[in-house]
């Protein structure tokens, strides 16, 4: 199906429903957009010595794929396929430090690199091992102190996705900021990924749907800017709200910004506050059911509780909410499209466009 998008807000209509509603369109996208695209999926924590090993699966539910990142005993990191190249069965199946890695079904046996290393009773097979006996590489790449794999080709560099944002906000020290598992949440919405991501990308709502918050944030300066690969979200704090002690250097510099929601395509939000970060992770679970998980990486604890990042709980349940109504309405017979508000929706848009380039391109 192939998903047509005017350049031109002013002139846009929003994208066909069916992108929401049909499951063909859903499975053709778990390869056209989510294999193609950098999702993390580990931070330094997880392979932080050399012997690391940290099995996980990319996407449960969507792409379904076992993974593994280790760090060799040469202090190099690696991402493989977590799958034997024998049978199929799991390699790893448990995170820890380990010398090399060996499948328990029939013991073959690998380095921490994913390069075989024997195997028993093999000795009069012909023409082996070769090298489709290592374990498959996967594309990483880190940023700060995160990890990022894609599972398929792509176009873009992590370094390129990144590149607005480090130079808005590089002075933040997000190496450094430390995670904090008693704070992570996951959220399951019944409703399909994009409209989640739509709602995310818009303030148009806030002060209709999320009084709190709006309390927060100063509404009227509410701006959306556009970036090469996803959009930041400027949020500026209501009197009497924390706000980030701007460095003479910044672009914002004088003015009390509470938040910066980035988004970048197609599931992934960072959002930092005074205290620290949140990384938002939108996995799709089908075409009407997702996962949203919440990981706050902490830099001042003590503006935790207040701001725009004071009570993301609340703010998840009442979108929650509103984007189940969203999804039962876009399968309505007598809904496809709708307009866009130039002012408050252009992150809207620009996310449509680029899953129309995405679902269009071979």
């Amino acid at each position: 199906m192939k998903f047509e998008m005017n350049p031109k807000i002013e002139e846009a209509w929003t994208i066909p429903s069916a992108f929401y509603a049909d499951s063909e369109v859903y499975e053709a996208s778990k390869e056209k957009i989510f294999t193609r695209s950098w999702q993390m999926v580990a931070w330094l924590d997880h392979v932080k010595v050399p012997g690391s090993v940290y099995p996980f699966t990319l996407l449960p539910g969507c792409l379904d794929e076992p993974l593994l990142m280790t760090r060799g005993r040469d202090d190099v990191v690696h991402c493989l396929s977590n799958v034997c190249t024998h049978r199929g069965n799991l390699v790893c199946e448990g995170a820890g430090t380990e010398n090399s890695l060996r499948c328990r079904y029939h013991g073959r046996k690998f380095g921490l690199d994913g390069g075989f290393q024997s195997m028993p009773e093999f000795g009069s097979v012909c023409d082996f091992p070769k090298d489709s006996d290592d374990l498959p590489k996967v594309t990483f790449r880190d940023w700060r102190q995160f990890y990022f794999v894609r599972a398929g080709d792509g176009h873009v560099s992590l370094e390129e996705v990144f590149k607005e944002l480090e130079e808005r906000i590089g002075w933040l020290p997000v190496e450094d900021f430390v995670y904090d598992p008693d704070g992570k949440r996951d959220y399951l919405v019944n409703a399909n990924w994009a409209l989640y991501v739509d709602n995310y990308l818009e303030g148009f709502h806030i002060p209709y749907i999320h009084a709190a918050l709006n309390a927060t944030l100063d509404y009227g300066s509410y701006r959306t800017e556009l970036l090469t690969h996803g959009n930041l979200q400027l949020g500026v704090a209501g009197s009497g709200e924390p706000a980030f002690d701007l460095p003479e250097s910044s672009p914002d510099f004088g003015k009390r910004i509470g938040a910066y929601y980035y988004w970048f395509f197609p599931n992934l939000m960072l959002n930092f506050y005074p205290w620290g970060l949140s990384v938002n992770i939108v996995q799709p679970l089908g075409q009407g059911r997702t996962k949203v998980t919440f990981m706050p990486f902490v830099w001042k604890p003590e503006l935790r509780d207040a701001g725009a990042g004071g009570d993301l709980d609340r703010v998840e349940r009442e979108d929650e909410v509103v984007v189940e109504m969203v999804q039962r309405g876009v399968r309505s017979r007598f809904y496809d499209r709708g307009r866009y508000s130039p002012e408050r929706e252009s992150g809207v848009h620009q996310f449509h466009c680029m899953i129309a380039e995405a679902m269009n391109r071979e």
